[in-house]
């Protein structure tokens, strides 16, 4: 049978042998052997939690200290139940109560009691309680790990997977600091089991030595306390490796090694620490009566790793100083091919106030570069463009906790990241010291709060957002309202030719027979400035070629293209299975479309001022309603008049999509009108 078969049998059938331990007597050769495959597997465990990297890497920890409690108890009752009846259990438990305490009671019995002192008063105590307050920190830091992996995923640092995988670590953490402070209760327990087992063998084989064996005083007492006390020892000795393996792996922190490892690197991490140590041990071994070898030998070792701890210092110094230098082959700050590096417009651009550059450095809140880069992956997946490098630098133009966001040298938003606080977003912040500020993306009310209130902040019903995904979520939203302009030529034809190598026909039919690249990029910028995804750049150069026989014209190629991807279009505004839209009346709709003019950006629609403004208010007003009831609303109206209609919404609601019939009716779902914009009631508004 493979030992993948025999695994998951061997755990329950261990488990009703320890059972049955406690009701079937034992040879003593087979007690020998399962006390020592008690104390082999507790240094087994031992080990294992010393070379563990994190706590959850032994989960399964909690288990095997119910299991080996459960083992040592039933040994405990099959030799208790040999001791009383033939006075004789086994050669362990006989060597433990003659060879290991020099035969004397006295001996044996101080031993015991110090072991039980250990493991009861210091180690399990501390043990439990360093597992009752991480199972409590645990889940009270749920919440904030939560939202931390939340806002990851909103900003594409990581995907759906690892999300989901993240999760279920914090909950498996929280799963098992719980369990460890019920496996530390079971210690304690075990500990005090032995006690009383002890005690009831200690009275017991002396009652049993007198009457049953008539043996004298003296010696019922000198034989069976022996034993007794072999038989503690044997038990007790596997239960101080376990408790000692509960102290290490509950109070294991934030080493990522082995403890081993992260022990010798941080304690070597102070030569003068070391020196100073050892300056002591050498003093000490000066002192008359001290016994001089052991403090020297230990003076000059503490010493020898101070010198050692000095040149491992130095080499880390210099290969980071090396590593600062400027590369020999760098041009010097005033060549020509530098001043024209400076003078290079970059496309996309974050300034920081000096007080921010902490946000680039090393640290859990400091991961901006690690964070735009999973923004662009993330970008690239919603929109179907690549961005550009982001270029970081600060700025001391800039006021204090201030961080501005620059598309082609132009300002296109700003806002504040207080160091050393966290964004609360909220309807009541009013308990909350701090800043009262509005988030720069939804306009929320908020607060800026001291990081070390976030909890508090996280108890009152706030979400709690660091500084770092503040500002991925406003250069986020930038990005996508300005996809427009960061979608350069150069980038239309790396797109372009990644279409070819999938689907050529299409592209040789296009580009450069139909349509220059020039004018695929000003078609692509009108989608993307009404936020639509050119991901299906397949699908939207098709449509492309169809009408490019007929006209070259932007607008009817932009809506060529739109007409292609009608029904991911409508896909993207569906509730539960409904698409909410808002209509024109049919007077209305008539009339805009007889004012429909011609002009060199497109189409417009000559309306009176006036009825204009009644017709955005009308609008604003059922936008406002269906919102507050959690629906979102798109307008739907004529394909000839959308584009014109769409700039004109813009002015007032710049968040209102406007769709054609046959981009809605063509995503096959249902359809329900929840408002008519109706020319004469706008009017009369």
């Amino acid at each position: 049978m493979k030992s993948r078969s025999i695994a998951p049998m061997a755990v329950p059938a261990g488990v009703v042998g320890i059972v049955l331990l406690l009701v079937v007597p034992l040879p003593a050769p087979l007690l020998d052997v399962l006390i020592a495959v008690n104390i082999t597997a507790s240094l087994v465990i031992l080990l294992t939690s010393m070379y563990v990297k994190r706590p959850l890497d032994f989960s399964v920890f909690p288990s095997l200290i119910l299991v080996f409690t459960l083992f040592r108890l039933g040994l405990n009752v099959a030799s208790t139940r040999l001791v009383l009846r033939d006075g004789y259990a086994g050669q362990v438990i006989d060597a433990f109560g003659h060879f290991v305490v020099g035969g004397s009671l006295v001996i044996g019995l101080v031993i015991f009691l110090i072991l039980v002192v250990i493991q009861f008063a210091v180690i399990t105590n501390g043990a439990g309680r360093v597992a009752e307050v991480g199972a409590r920190f645990t889940l009270d830091a749920m919440p904030g790990k939560q939202m931390a992996i939340d806002a990851d995923l909103n900003s594409g640092l990581i995907d759906e997977d690892t999300a989901r995988q993240r999760r279920a670590d914090v909950a498996a953490e929280a799963d098992f600091y719980g369990a460890m402070d019920g496996g530390s209760k079971f210690v304690k327990g075990d500990a005090i089991a032995g006690i009383v087992i002890t005690v009831i063998n200690l009275v017991g084989g002396f009652v049993i030595g007198m009457v049953q064996m008539k043996m004298s005083a003296g010696d019922a007492l000198q034989r069976f306390s022996l034993l007794t006390i072999g038989d503690g020892l044997v038990t007790q000795i596997p239960a101080l490796l376990l408790s000692v393996s509960t102290g290490i792996v509950v109070t294991r922190a934030t080493a990522s090694g082995d403890l081993g490892t992260a022990a010798a690197k941080q304690l070597m991490q102070s030569r003068t620490a070391l020196l100073i140590a050892g300056g002591g041990a050498v003093a000490l071994a000066l002192l008359p009566g001290m016994p001089k070898l052991p403090f020297m030998l230990v003076g000059c070792a503490l010493i020898f790793a101070a010198q050692r701890a000095k040149a491992t210092q130095a080499k880390d110094a210099a290969a980071a100083e090396k590593a600062a230098l400027p590369s020999p082959t760098a041009p010097p700050a005033d060549t020509p091919e530098q001043l024209i590096e400076q003078m290079r417009v970059h496309t996309l651009e974050i300034l920081l106030a000096p007080d921010l550059v902490d946000l680039v450095g090393a640290g859990p809140d400091a991961d901006l570069l690690a964070r735009v880069r999973g923004l662009r992956r993330k970008t690239a997946l919603e929109l179907g463009i690549v961005v550009p490098p982001v270029r970081t630098r600060d700025s001391v133009d800039l006021p204090r906790s201030t961080y501005v966001v620059k598309i082609a040298g132009v300002e296109v938003g700003r806002g504040e990241a207080p160091g050393g606080r966290m964004l609360a977003l909220g309807d009541d912040l009013s308990s909350l010291p701090g800043t009262a500020v509005h988030e720069p993306v939804f306009g929320l009310p908020g607060k800026w709060v001291p990081a070390e209130l976030r909890h508090a902040a996280e108890m009152s019903g706030a979400t709690v957002v660091d500084r770092v995904s503040v500002l991925i979520t406003h250069l986020g939203a930038l990005i996508t309202q300005n996809a427009a302009r960061l979608l350069g030529r150069e980038d239309v034809r790396v797109l372009t030719e990644s279409v070819k190598r999938v689907n050529p026909s299409v592209v040789e039919e296009l580009v450069p027979s139909l349509l220059s690249l020039g004018e695929v990029q000003r078609v692509l910028q009108g989608l993307l400035a009404e936020e639509v995804p050119i991901r299906d750049l397949g699908r939207i150069y098709e449509a492309l070629a169809l009408r490019a026989r007929v006209s070259t014209e932007p607008e009817g190629l932009v809506e060529a293209a739109r007409a292609a991807l009608g029904p991911a279009l409508a896909s993207s505004y569906v509730q539960e299975g409904v698409i909410r839209v808002l209509t024109l009346d049919p007077a209305l709709e008539q009339s805009l479309v007889e004012s429909l003019r011609p002009g060199d950006q497109g189409t417009h629609l000559l309306v009176d001022p006036h009825r204009l403004d009644a017709v955005l208010a009308q609008l604003r007003s059922s936008v406002a309603t269906a919102e507050a009831d959690g629906r979102a609303v798109v307008l739907v109206c004529a394909p000839a008049i959308r584009p014109a209609l769409h700039r004109l919404v813009a002015l007032g609601l710049p968040r209102l999509p406007v769709l054609s019939y046959a981009e809605v009716t063509g995503a096959g779902v249902s359809v329900e009108t929840v408002g008519v914009v109706r020319g004469d009631h706008a009017i009369a508004a």
